[in-house]
């Protein structure tokens, strides 16, 4: 008889990653931390919310690619298909600046094991905050919001979610929304935010984190920038 589906190991690998003004070092930087990665016997791999660029409305027109096109109109998600398909493993790319006719979209691409685009995934709730005193910020000025959910078959059973929480609502929600979605799922929830930069205009609170299924917190990174 073969293992049932809760019984059969599946390595996940969460890349925190540290952000740059540059593009190409972010590219190269997120190429290396997926081959470390998958030297360690990682099959899925996660990046951050927007890794290839500052997070702030004024870059992301400046660093914005053209998926659709891919190849040079690309770079970001060219790396992830070259290195999904040579290392034969899943990427979920976490998210970059998307162009697309005259919009902009934070858009997440996962590659296949053969390099193909299995999916790619819109945000659909934008990030619009104001908290008086703390913390402005709305992707809705640049961004446009897409219009479904994602869903994709790479054999594993949990929610996936590429985030950059700031130091405002990361104490507050980040853990929380986390261990309540595993909870009422009854799966595994992993997040994957960038590494913290106290002198970035916009301060992600880190903390990438994979839970189990009774909403119990497994592994988590803090802020620290893991490569």
């Amino acid at each position: 008889m073969g293992q049932s589906p809760s019984q059969i190991q599946f390595k996940i690998s969460l890349c925190q990653l540290s952000v740059t003004t540059d593009k190409e070092r972010n590219i190269a930087h997120a190429q290396q931390a997926i081959e470390d990665a998958a030297d360690k016997g990682a099959q899925l791999i996660l990046l951050p919310e927007i890794w290839n660029s500052p997070c702030s409305n004024d870059s992301f027109p400046v660093y914005a690619e053209d998926i659709d096109a891919g190849g040079d109109a690309s770079p970001s998600t060219r790396m992830l298909s070259e290195v999904s398909r040579s290392l034969k493993i899943t990427i979920i790319g976490g998210s970059i600046p998307e162009c697309s006719g005259d919009k902009l979209y934070n858009s997440c691409g996962v590659f296949g094991t053969d390099g193909k685009l299995l999916a790619k995934h819109r945000k659909i709730h934008l990030f619009d905050i104001d908290i008086p005193g703390k913390m402005t910020f709305k992707e809705s000025r640049t961004l446009t919001a897409g219009a479904r959910p994602t869903i994709v078959d790479t054999g594993a059973h949990l929610l996936c979610y590429p985030g950059a929480f700031n130091m405002t609502i990361g104490p507050l929600h980040w853990e929380l929304l986390q261990r309540a979605r595993a909870a009422d799922c009854q799966l595994y929830v992993a997040t994957c935010s960038p590494a913290r930069d106290s002198g970035s205009s916009y301060v992600a609170w880190g903390h990438s984190t994979l839970v189990g299924p009774f909403g119990e917190v497994l592994v988590t990174t803090e802020q620290r920038r893991l490569h």
